[in-house]
């Protein structure tokens, strides 16, 4: 497995794939109009312009996926997504390591999960990102906001 910059050629396919990885999600809250499954392809493509996305390769296969954009030397990062089939191997964390690294000035990462995201929430607190806030969406819906601090 291999992590590259994607290009929004990549875009239709990394779609597909947010599609089949956030639905795990969508089940947990009962809720299949969030934004991963409702995104469209031309909004997609949009990110491109504002985000550096990654794509992990296997044989050919976009596999996984992360973005991220810094605004005043905060890096949000955003959909983070690896195929079912390829889970729990140690992609997420090298996607995310891999948009950290290419932010080298950002002094603050932040992301947002579901709060019942509990592998997610895990994942995020095992490479360092902290809940700071839990913001209501819906009656089924809560995002824990989670963040990042550098202090080097």
């Amino acid at each position: 497995m291999d992590i590259f910059l994607a290009t929004s050629a990549d875009a239709e396919q990394i779609l597909v794939l947010q599609k089949l990885a956030y639905l795990s999600e969508a089940e947990l809250y009962n809720d299949y109009a969030i934004e991963p499954l409702t995104q469209t392809i031309e909004t997609a493509r949009a990110d491109f312009a504002t985000n550096i996305v990654l794509k992990a390769v296997e044989d050919g296969k976009i596999i996984g996926s992360v973005r991220g954009a810094e605004r005043n030397g905060a890096c949000r990062v955003g959909k983070l997504m690896v195929h079912p089939e390829y889970q729990n191997r140690g992609l997420g964390t090298a996607l995310m390591r891999e948009i950290e690294r290419l932010h080298p000035h950002a002094k603050r990462f932040e992301l947002f999960t579901g709060w019942k995201s509990e592998k997610n929430i895990h994942l995020y607190e095992k490479l360092g990102y902290k809940t700071y806030k839990i913001k209501d969406i819906s009656e089924n819906l809560k995002l824990a906001c989670m963040e990042k601090v550098i202090t080097e």
